[in-house]
């Protein structure tokens, strides 16, 4: 890992929200994606 000095902090703390942004962004997708794939299996299903 690259020496920050004094800004290391300031660094790894957009980083660390970067990431979770990100993995909020898949969670919400992926949660989006299982409901609508099982909407449609019951709307294929029915149809």
């Amino acid at each position: 890992m690259p020496d920050l000095g004094q800004y290391a902090t300031e660094v790894l703390s957009a980083y660390a929200v970067s990431i979770a942004l990100l993995a909020g962004i898949v969670g919400l997708s992926w949660r989006r994606y299982v409901r609508i794939r099982a909407a449609l299996r019951k709307v294929e299903k029915n149809g």
